[in-house]
């Protein structure tokens, strides 16, 4: 799948809202689906590094789009485990090194099309290869690095605890450890960072009370401080930003508004005119959403926006889980809850 932006725009900010905009599913997912046949421009080559991220991302929208169908089944499948190295972990694409975020996405497109079985009979060591892997990325403070290279995120510890309890090996790494490197990273405003003393930013929010959710640890969490610091994402326009004093983006409806959820507090901001951001977000003619209005669309704004539409109970879409962002009836389905 491309990670190309356009070809279209959102409409522009000063265009203001059609009598009755609606969510142009049929134009999403058509969107969604011409982004692998665009193989003939340039930046289709030089997001390669991105591929296995963007299956994810289309794949997710459709199911939440309820289209789950609109992707080939066995070549998804296929390419993804073109993707895995011998020792588990997957690259973006066939020849990249493995990455902890690839290898999350992996697993969370095998789970979402039913083929963990696929994975066990035809991958390299099946599931428990995939395990061994992220295993042995744990740090001794309970950190994750996100490759052989070292560098350690907060985003890779919760990629690992999402990836883990899906597989249902969690039991592989030290989870005691990892909620406390969480709790370090935790700040005076509720907020966390990608790394103890790090500025809180709505992104690792998400991760870090992610991880805390698989962990059963959410009682740990400061939820009306956090919640604050969350709701004051929302500018006047109804769009949220990640940290004070930035431009809004329609993805973070997802970063901020998953965290909201998984804390009791998504009342806490104005749903209706962030649902009114995320729709003038919206290419209505060749599909796609973009960070904000008039901008390029791009598959990430695509699956985060209409994921942040789900959480907020926007018609006729799938529901979402806020902690894994994909189809909350997979997600029980793999967790066998």
């Amino acid at each position: 799948m491309s990670l190309v932006s356009g070809p279209g725009r959102a409409q522009s900010a000063g265009s203001g809202l059609p009598p009755a905009l609606q969510l142009v599913v049929e134009k999403h997912v058509q969107y969604i689906q011409n982004l692998d046949k665009r193989k003939d421009e340039l930046e289709y080559w030089l997001t390669e590094h991105l591929r296995l991220n963007g299956i994810y991302w289309g794949l997710t929208a459709l199911h939440l789009l309820r289209s789950p169908d609109a992707l080939p089944r066995q070549e998804t499948i296929a390419f993804v485990l073109s993707c895995q190295h011998e020792h588990g972990g997957f690259g973006a694409a066939p020849g990249h090194d493995a990455h902890m975020l690839y290898t999350v996405s992996a697993v969370q497109i095998l789970v979402m099309v039913d083929a963990l079985d696929d994975l066990d009979n035809y991958g390299r060591q099946g599931r428990y290869g995939v395990g061994g892997y992220i295993s042995k990325l744990q740090n001794d403070d309970g950190s994750f690095a996100g490759d052989e290279w070292g560098e350690t995120d907060t985003r890779f510890l919760f990629g690992a605890l999402n990836a883990l309890s899906l597989l249902r090996l969690l039991s592989l790494v030290d989870v005691p450890k990892a909620v406390a490197h969480v709790q370090a990273c935790l700040n005076f405003d509720g907020g966390y960072g990608v790394s103890p003393g790090a500025e809180s930013h709505a992104g690792q929010v998400y991760v870090c009370v992610g991880a805390l959710a698989i962990a059963g640890q959410l009682d740990l969490v400061d939820k009306d401080r956090l919640g604050g610091w969350l709701s004051e994402r929302q500018l006047d326009d109804g769009g949220l930003n990640g940290r004070p004093e930035k431009l809004q983006d329609a993805c973070y409806s997802w970063w901020v508004g998953s965290s909201l959820a998984m804390i009791d507090k998504i009342h806490w901001i104005d749903k209706d005119t962030l649902a009114k951001f995320i729709l003038r977000c919206q290419d209505t003619e060749l599909g796609g959403v973009a960070d904000r209005p008039g901008d390029m669309v791009d598959v990430f704004h695509t699956v985060f926006a209409i994921a942040g539409l789900s959480l907020i109970g926007y018609p006729d879409l799938e529901p979402v889980d806020p902690v894994y962002c994909m189809p909350k009836k997979l997600v029980d389905r793999a967790l066998g809850r």
